[in-house]
């Protein structure tokens, strides 16, 4: 696959946003934090959306966060190497959770964030490999399909 300037720069961006929002003291601020409570208060109180609870919540975002991560990781690596892109993933999570554990006493390191992470990397990952198998049969390989090639006709004599 040929290097792709647009890719590096926007998987750069995205990393960067990742690290701002698992590196930093605290995820959001007062008011932030005060919204999503009175939301999920507002859930908690109808026996259809219960369910939905803080941990439920952080979560998804978990996994929401990593699918475009996985996604632009997969872009990098051939088709068959996509697995790469989750491993990555899931080794960016754990260095996030050790860096949050070892330096951020405002913060929890969880293993379930680990495994949450994995799967929106995954997720990411998977949408890159299909949207190649559908869009880009042959991309990763360099090559255009083959054709058969054209039938001879039989040499004549000329007189």
């Amino acid at each position: 696959m040929r290097f792709r300037p647009w890719l590096l720069v926007v998987t750069v961006l995205y990393l960067m946003a990742v690290a701002w929002m698992t590196l930093r003291p605290s995820v959001y601020g007062h008011t932030t934090g005060e919204y999503l409570y009175r939301a999920l208060g507002f859930f908690e109180r109808h026996d259809a959306t219960n369910w939905l609870t803080f941990s439920v919540v952080e979560s998804i975002a978990n996994a929401l966060m990593f699918v475009p991560l996985g996604f632009f990781l997969a872009l990098f690596f051939p088709k068959r190497l996509f697995f790469v892109a989750v491993g990555l993933c899931v080794l960016l999570s754990a260095g996030i959770e050790a860096y949050q554990g070892s330096f951020l006493s405002s913060r929890v390191s969880d293993a379930a964030d680990i495994q949450h992470n994995g799967i929106g990397g995954f997720i990411g990952a998977m949408i890159a490999l299909v949207l190649r198998l559908m869009f880009l049969p042959f991309a990763s390989a360099g090559r255009k399909p083959v054709s058969t090639p054209a039938r001879r006709e039989p040499a004549r004599l000329v007189r």
